[in-house]
């Protein structure tokens, strides 16, 4: 199994934000009355921080940045910038333990390893965050504005994969002047409607309003079926439904959940079988409500593109897979792309076959070597991955293109040599996605020994990974030439910001250059201040930090440090909630796998303990003192207050 880890360069980020229609009305100096040209915004620059360099920084969550503001008259403003903790995740949250496992009848599920002291499992581990407003709900105070936060309970440490994981759904009250977000009340999201919840890792807010979830590491069903013991599948539903005699499928889990929240608070779950079974980092919508790109996280994996029959509304499309013609090898390298179409469905007609008991050996025939009408493959499996000879069977070519995605995707000649592909954002101005790649070794190399199937990524190792720019566009035909209904198709992808591994370790421990970025995991894109924000999960740095990367001006600032074996996550720009500016920001397990140096490793192990309860509490919050909506765009706010 995956490791979970974490995020860095050069302090003093100059974002050119040329297209922010701001202005600033100044007096005249001979007549108050008279009004000068509208002033602009003429950049806008992250002042990034130093890495830490003493035993009790490496085990703080900090920020000591800044965003500066210069205006076209030359007026510069500074907002500097801080962390702020909304709960921790063994806190409780208006009596509601944040982070606790629930079983199908919303019970928390109990460790029982002492039989004479059950607790219940608590999750050290939150990941993606969706804030956002709900039309019509109630306001919790006088003062504040009623804001709704879903967030992602990854895994609980001693307990990975085997315990259910978890959503919540948190009230929080905004403050009307100062913006401070404060938490109310939390609970639990009913997955109880779709088989509970596997493994979430990132999410994201789509453009209506729906939290966007994931299911990561999908269970094998061809391992299952050999040995219901293995692939963690059993454990995990006798927890959920508190039954020792059910056995569970494999193709209930692997999907995306969409998660509605009412404006009275009551939430709604889906799972959209219809948009592919891998492991699922993220999905994330572009600007066109229909198109979605994909996370999927592991070794020998693939990129996957979904495209809704209708917009706003994920219950039926088009799955394709991506096949990457290479044209660079350096620095995570670069490639055209060419789309794979893989089936169309609707969610129903897939839960139909998993409802029906549907299984890997009625989808496939396998021969255990080179055989007359048999492919070779080799795809992630969360117990293993080799080389496979597999053939569907005649009818199944809709089962497998959707519960067995990445496996029917490599037989129709899509590239599954991606290694830890996780975050998705995306720059709509420009017609971008960037995808983050957190190792760019093993089998995105050249396969040197010339044993597996295919070998269409040949780039050069570069253990502190890449994030990535894809290119969309609109016209663009599939590999058999047919039209794909979108205008945000990927057609080009390039290593856009990439890391720098080290001969050897410095003196604090770092494997890689801690102001380049590590291993980068969550992606978030300000659209307004033209930045593109990278959370790290790096075992090769010994803090994990967040980055702001202008995507004008290429500059890079570290803007959020991590506690040492940490790892950054629940990364959310927000540009505009009722005025405010926020980047979520999580952590999760400080103090794991820990690199750093052995001559401060003791002392930075006791600071974590002291301040993350022994490594038991993750933490989420958010990067505040963002310029507000007023401060950003003055002209614009004060005509449509006239």
């Amino acid at each position: 199994m995956w490791s979970k880890k974490v995020l860095v360069p050069a302090l003093g980020l100059a974002v050119l934000a040329a297209g922010i229609p701001a202005a600033v009305y100044a007096k005249d100096s001979q007549s108050a009355k008279k009004q000068v040209k509208p002033v602009t915004v003429k950049s806008t620059e992250f002042v990034g921080m130093p890495a830490p360099a003493t035993a009790q920084d490496m085990a703080k969550l900090y920020t000591t940045a800044a965003l500066k503001v210069t205006y076209s008259n030359g007026v510069v403003k500074t907002f500097p910038l801080s962390y702020k903790k909304l709960f921790k995740s063994n806190e409780k949250v208006g009596g509601t333990i944040a982070g606790v496992a629930i079983d199908a009848k919303g019970k928390p599920i109990m460790d029982t390893t002492d039989p004479s002291h059950p607790i219940p499992y608590v999750s050290e581990d939150p990941d993606s965050n969706s804030l956002f407003s709900v039309p019509g709900m109630k306001a919790v105070s006088s003062t504040g504005n009623p804001l709704s936060l879903v967030t992602h309970y990854e895994y609980i440490n001693r307990a990975y994969g085997i315990v259910p994981a978890s959503m919540s759904l948190t009230t929080i009250d905004q403050n009307k002047k100062t913006g401070e977000l404060k938490p109310v009340a939390l609970k639990k999201i009913d997955f109880s409607s779709v088989d509970g919840l596997w493994i979430p890792c990132n999410g994201s807010l789509t453009p209506w309003n729906t939290h966007l979830g994931s299911e990561e590491y999908e269970p094998d069903a061809r391992v299952f079926e050999a040995d219901n013991t293995k692939a963690n599948v059993k454990t995990f539903t006798q927890n959920y439904y508190n039954d020792t005699t059910k056995v569970g499928n494999p193709y209930l889990y692997g999907f995306l959940p969409e998660v509605t929240v009412n404006k009275d608070n009551t939430t709604k779950v889906v799972k959209h079988y219809s948009m592919g079974r891998f492991s699922h980092e993220l999905g994330k919508v572009a600007p066109d409500n229909r198109t979605v790109f994909f996370g999927d996280d592991g070794g020998n994996t693939m990129l996957f593109m979904y495209v809704a029959d209708k917009a706003k509304d994920l219950s039926a499309g088009t799955l394709y897979a991506a096949k990457w013609i290479q044209k660079s090898a350096e620095n995570g390298g670069s490639a055209d792309l060419q789309w794979i179409k893989l089936g169309h469905a609707s969610d129903k007609e897939i839960k139909t076959y998993i409802d029906k008991g549907v299984k890997f050996s009625d989808i496939f025939e396998t021969s255990d070597q080179a055989a007359d009408g048999f492919k070779a493959v080799k795809v992630y499996s969360s117990v293993s991955s080799k080389v496979e000879y597999l053939k569907v069977k005649p009818g199944m070519e809709k089962a497998a293109a959707f519960l067995e995605s990445r496996r029917y995707g490599a037989l129709q000649g899509a590239t599954a040599e991606f290694n830890k592909m996780e975050g998705v954002t995306v720059n709509a101005k420009d017609n971008k996605v960037y995808i983050a790649m957190s190792y760019v070794e093993k089998a995105m190399e050249k396969d040197s020994k010339g044993t597996d199937p295919a070998d269409d990524i040949q780039v050069n190792k570069l253990s502190a990974g890449a994030t990535y720019e894809l290119t969309l566009k609109g016209k663009q035909k599939d590999s058999k030439g047919q039209p794909i209904d979108s205008a945000y198709v990927a057609s080009f992808m390039k290593s856009l910001v990439f890391g720098e591994d080290l001969a050897a370790p410095d003196a604090l421990g770092n494997k890689a250059n801690p102001d380049k970025v590590a291993n980068p995991d969550n992606l978030s894109f300000s659209e307004e201040l033209r930045t593109l924000f990278i959370g790290e999960d790096s075992g090769m740095h010994v803090n994990n930090f967040v980055w702001a990367y202008n995507v004008d001006t290429k500059k890079l600032s570290r803007i959020l440090s991590t506690p040492a074996g940490a790892e950054a996550t629940g990364l959310m720009a927000v540009d505009n909630l009722n005025g405010f500016k926020y980047v979520m920001s999580n952590i999760q397990h400080p103090g794991d796998e820990m690199i750093v140096a052995d001559s401060l490793k003791a002392d930075v192990e006791k600071y974590i303990d002291q301040n993350f309860d022994n490594k038991s509490a993750g933490i989420v919050g958010y990067i505040s003192g963002l310029p507000t909506h007023d401060q950003l765009f003055p002209a614009v706010t004060k005509a449509k207050k006239k």
